[in-house]
């Protein structure tokens, strides 16, 4: 078998042509280079693949297990048609994710990229609110309403302006981040109410708590939050 290898993004693309078999210890010495390197996203590209027998098998997962093991994810795209069926029956498709087509498996890491820095900014800032005031507009279930968002998190918002929602109700807030004003749609649902009686001063509002992202609209909040944090991070300092 012979290995054709680029890097793409941060991606290691593998594309293997002819015979996986017991004469393609070369996948696992490729493989193990890879994350010796440093890199441990890999994609390999089954296209020209001829066949994969049952030793080939047993190489494909030897190389899985050692990426698995490095913290690494290895994903396939473009089987052939003759190959689905190989897969299918040794199990390596429920355990392998694969992909039809070269660009969906890129996307693949890029998404779980993203992902992955939500997750680690929820857990570093998940209560840390960045304190702001900008107008917004709030679309919901019969209605519209232009609101004030007076903080805003990875997760969520305290939304100003409007009191006929209830616990649970779906909504849409359309925001212009500053400074560049760019567009940001965000689905929501109201997680909180402030008491009338007792909380005055932040009445008629409303806890969001964000939903359905886009990949799109998570690097735009996370890029505006992560910068206006440290912004006033540095001001504090001073």
């Amino acid at each position: 078998m012979d290995i054709r290898v680029g890097l793409k993004n941060g991606i290691i693309l593998m594309e293997l042509i002819g015979k996986v078999d017991v004469d393609s210890a070369n996948f696992i010495e490729t493989v193990g280079q890879c994350l010796r390197d440093g890199y441990t996203d890999i994609l390999c590209n089954f296209e020209e693949v001829e066949s994969v027998d049952y030793m080939g098998i047993s190489v494909i997962i030897i190389a899985y297990k050692e990426v698995v093991n490095n913290n690494g994810r290895m994903r396939f795209c473009c089987i052939p048609s003759h190959l689905k069926n190989v897969f299918s029956v040794s199990g390596l498709d429920r355990t392998i994710e694969m992909y039809p087509s070269l660009d969906l498996a890129e996307n693949s890491f890029r998404e779980d990229r993203i992902i992955e820095k939500i997750k680690k900014m929820q857990l570093r800032r998940r209560f840390k609110r960045l304190p702001l005031d900008i107008k917004a507009e709030l679309e919901y279930a019969g209605g519209k309403a232009h609101v004030d968002i007076l903080n805003l998190s990875a997760v969520g918002a305290y939304v100003y302006g409007v009191d006929k929602l209830k616990l649970g109700d779906a909504v849409v807030l359309k925001i212009k981040l500053p400074p560049k004003q760019e567009d940001l749609e965000l689905e929501a649902k109201v997680v909180w109410l402030p008491d009338k009686q007792i909380q005055k001063n932040i009445f008629p509002g409303m806890g969001v708590e964000f939903c359905n992202f886009s990949c799109s609209g998570q690097e735009k909040l996370i890029s505006f939050i992560e910068r206006n944090l440290s912004c006033i991070s540095s001001e504090e300092q001073s």
